[in-house]
């Protein structure tokens, strides 16, 4: 999913990842690049949120960002690739999403993605210190949380929208007794000692 709000702008765009530590569900990726024109009050860390301020937040960044966009990398693609480079995969994704729109781009943490067709700076803690990446945290957060409350419903009894599938007490435990599901990362200890032992015959969404 993306948005511009008219010709390219080539602005500095911030990116940033949620969901490297789940055990389940994807890995979310944004990129934004705000509209200096229409400035956005209360952008920080989405983890900093309550989730009814990452919401409120989330609307306003869609609806004043000069250009946001949205990328994501499939469980499969976390087993295959393994969970960084699948997350960098799913920044190149919400990259390219920009289109023409950015002509530099600021990464959350200490690593680029390769393959981008504009330069790109690593900011350790940038989610704190750039609002474009504090942006891209909240636009992410919120896609990925409303994500596994969808999943919730497909796969009930792991409580995947109380946790997000991260690994929870609780979430442990439902894995111990239900098994891994389809959206389980089986490339993840401990859903890999669970996947051999159980198969449940869940559909996939």
């Amino acid at each position: 999913m993306s948005a511009t709000t008219g010709a390219p702008c080539a602005g500095a765009a911030g990116v940033d990842e949620v969901g490297r530590g789940p055990l389940a569900g994807p890995v979310v990726t944004a990129a934004v690049i705000l509209d200096a024109g229409r400035p956005i009050p209360g952008l920080v860390d989405s983890k900093r949120l309550s989730p009814g301020r990452r919401a409120e937040l989330a609307t306003q960044i869609r609806r004043c960002a000069a250009a946001w966009a949205l990328g994501r990398a499939e469980v499969s693609e976390i087993d295959a690739l393994n969970i960084l480079q699948a997350t960098l995969l799913a920044m190149r994704r919400a990259v390219a999403g920009l289109g023409a729109a950015a002509g530099v781009v600021f990464v959350d943490g200490n690593r680029c993605p390769a393959g981008l067709a504009v330069p790109a700076c690593a900011v350790i803690g940038g989610d704190r210190l750039v609002p474009q990446i504090s942006a891209a945290s909240i636009l992410a957060k919120v896609a990925r949380d409303a994500e596994m409350e969808r999943l919730d419903a497909v796969y009930p009894g792991y409580g995947f929208a109380l946790h997000k599938g991260y690994p929870t007490r609780a979430h442990l435990a439902a894995l111990e007794r239900l098994g891994a599901c389809p959206v389980h990362r089986r490339s993840f200890a401990p859903v890999g000692r669970l996947a051999d032992a159980r198969a449940p015959a869940h559909p996939r969404p």
